[in-house]
């Protein structure tokens, strides 16, 4: 079953209709690199541009998110246009940014690998009269604004509470994070083990966090490591789009698909075989289309020398009534459960 995407709305078949809200997270691929691709309306480059910077390009997590750049450049006629390495790596980041400055951009739409790796230069942006806005990077200071679909600790709670309710509320479970210094990540995996605290005490996280690069292959041996460190582990929290991909796959080849629950972050497309096998069990989203879409608007209304007021929409599904806290602007607090049952009903 295919999705229809047209103008903001993302409409799925077969639960119905739907509206979806949004934000991102992330994975690797092994190609080196930059890629870029232009967005309707202008030419790509140079004055006026406004630029969508993901955390690396090549996985479908950001392609959607580029597809969200293309429906706002479509809808609207303005100079959007996405790029970004396809390295998982912070440097490799910077570079594009750097770039992108020298070539005099308007606005840069940011989803940092590494938020502190990227202060130096964004405040450099900032500094040039470029507009900076961010996601997945609600404690930056160099930006105008960051812009979240949610709250974090919402999201993390909720996590921790689908996978509470799959081990039967026992027993012992570890967290991955893409990056040890991803602010979205440590944030939810921080809300979900206080809230398992004082909610399920009999349950335990056991070892620290599992850093993984953002890199199924690496969750994937860095779950190895765990089934041997704990033979009685029960369950695992992902977080990076590619996290639970890896962790199935070595869930699935030891045959404990009944014993361990998997749940994360990540897309549909990434995991329908592994939901389908029972190696995962749910994974949680947003829509990063809609999030670069948001971002996009709230880029062009500074530039354009408007304010932004809660309240107002930022014309994306998830985005209708926004709420700011400080220079974060939260969403409705949209996000999706997927399992084996609704897997076919999304298209990323």
């Amino acid at each position: 079953m295919s999705i229809q995407f047209s103008r903001r709305q993302f409409i799925y078949v077969g639960a119905g209709v739907a509206a979806v809200g949004a934000l991102g997270a992330c994975g690797t691929t092994s190609d080196t690199g930059s890629s870029a691709s232009s967005a309707g309306g202008a030419s790509s480059g140079g004055s006026g541009a406004m630029v969508t910077v993901p955390k690396l390009t090549g996985i479908a997590w950001f392609n959607r998110m580029e597809q969200g750049v293309k429906m706002y450049a479509d809808d609207t006629g303005n100079n959007a246009y996405y790029q970004g390495s396809s390295q998982a790596d912070a440097n490799a980041q910077v570079k594009v940014l750097q770039d992108l400055i020298a070539s005099k951009v308007a606005a840069l739409l940011v989803t940092p690998f590494q938020p502190d790796a990227v202060e130096q230069v964004l405040k450099q942006a900032m500094d040039a009269g470029i507009v900076v806005i961010t996601h997945e990077a609600p404690n930056i200071e160099n930006a105008d604004y960051d812009v979240e679909a949610f709250q974090n600790k919402d999201y993390g709670v909720n996590l921790m509470k689908e996978l509470a309710s799959r081990m039967g509320e026992q027993g012992e479970y570890v967290q991955m994070v893409g990056s040890l210094s991803s602010t979205t990540h440590m944030e939810w995996v921080d809300a979900a083990e206080e809230y398992q605290k004082a909610n399920y005490p009999n349950m335990t996280r056991v070892g620290d966090r599992i850093e993984t690069s953002d890199d199924s292959q690496e969750a994937y041996a860095k779950m190895q490591e765990a089934l041997t460190a704990f033979p009685n582990l029960a369950g695992v929290q992902g977080s990076a789009s590619t996290d639970v991909v890896g962790v199935g796959q070595a869930v699935e080849e030891a045959g404990l698909q009944d014993r361990i629950v998997v749940c994360g972050t990540s897309t549909p497309k990434d995991t329908k075989a592994l939901l389908e096998s029972g190696a995962i069990d749910l994974i949680q989203f947003w829509d990063p289309g809609m999030a670069a879409y948001a971002q996009n608007v709230a880029a062009k209304m500074l530039l354009d020398g408007e304010k932004i007021t809660e309240g107002i929409s930022l014309e994306a599904d998830g985005y209708s009534g926004i709420t700011i806290d400080g220079k974060v602007i939260y969403g409705d607090n949209a996000w999706i459960n997927v399992t084996k049952d609704n897997a076919d009903a999304y298209d990323f």
